[in-house]
C-alpha cells in the first residue's frame, strides 16, 4: 500500500511499462553486419552515438549516419532504426489498463532516458489502446531527449518535479535502476525499485482495486 502522502507516481519507460528482449535487438544488428554496434548494446554502453541520440544532440538521420560509419555497413536508415527498435517488444494490455486505473486517484508521469527513435515506436504502436493514447494515461511526459539530461543527474528530477509543480514528498518514482532510484530519494521522492513491468502491479495491487 502507497503512503497516504503520494498524490503523483512517475513511471520509467523500459522495463517498467516497456518490456525490452535484447536478444533480439543484437540479432537485428548483426544481421545487418552492425557488429560494432550489436557490442555497444550487448555491453548496455551509453556512449558515443547512442548516449548523443538520448541525449537529443543528435537526430535520427545523423545516427544513422555515424552508425553506418562506426559498423562499415551500407543499411538503410529504416533498416538501423528497426533494428535499434527490435530492443522494444511491446506494453501488455494489462499495464496500460493499471494506468487507466491509477489515473483516477493520482496524477500520473513518465520520466525516461530514451530517445526519439524508440519513443516514436512506443507512441504510434504499443500506447494505443481502445482509441486512447499516450496522452490519455499520463498527466506529463518527460523524455530525456527532449529535456537534454539524463537519470541519474539530479537536475532531471528537479526540472520534473518544477515543470509538473510537483511535490517530492508527494510523489513515487519507479524504476528499474537502484542508482536512478537513489538520486530521486536524494531529493526527498519516494521510490520504488523493480526488476521488471509486472512487479509494480503486484506492489501496487491495493490500489489497483
Amino acid at each position: 500500500m502507497l503512503d497516504k502522502t503520494v498524490r503523483n507516481i512517475v513511471f520509467d519507460f523500459g522495463c517498467v511499462l516497456v518490456d525490452l528482449d535484447k536478444a533480439r535487438c543484437l540479432e537485428a544488428f548483426d544481421r545487418l553486419g552492425a557488429h560494432a554496434l550489436a557490442q555497444y548494446v550487448n555491453e548496455c554502453r551509453q556512449e558515443d552515438l547512442f548516449r548523443e541520440l538520448e541525449l537529443g544532440h543528435t537526430t535520427p538521420e545523423e545516427f544513422c549516419n555515424e552508425a553506418r560509419r562506426k559498423a562499415h555497413i551500407t543499411a538503410t536508415d529504416q533498416q538501423l532504426c528497426d533494428a535499434w527498435c527490435a530492443l522494444l517488444v511491446g506494453i501488455p494490455v494489462r499495464r496500460i489498463q493499471a494506468l487507466l486505473h491509477l489515473r483516477h486517484h493520482y496524477r500520473l508521469a513518465v520520466l525516461s532516458n530514451t530517445n526519439i527513435i524508440h519513443w516514436k515506436q512506443a507512441v504510434d504502436d504499443f500506447f494505443p489502446y481502445r482509441g486512447m493514447n499516450v496522452s490519455d494515461y499520463f498527466d506529463h511526459i518527460f523524455l530525456s531527449f527532449e529535456m537534454h539530461k539524463t537519470k541519474p543527474d539530479r537536475a532531471i528530477f528537479e526540472q520534473m518535479l518544477h515543470e509538473a509543480d510537483m511535490e517530492a514528498g508527494e510523489t513515487l518514482f519507479i524504476d528499474d535502476s537502484e542508482a536512478n532510484c537513489a538520486a530521486a530519494r536524494s531529493i526527498g521522492i519516494h521510490t520504488l525499485h523493480v526488476s521488471h513491468g509486472d512487479e509494480w502491479l503486484d506492489l501496487l495491487k491495493d490500489e489497483l482495486k
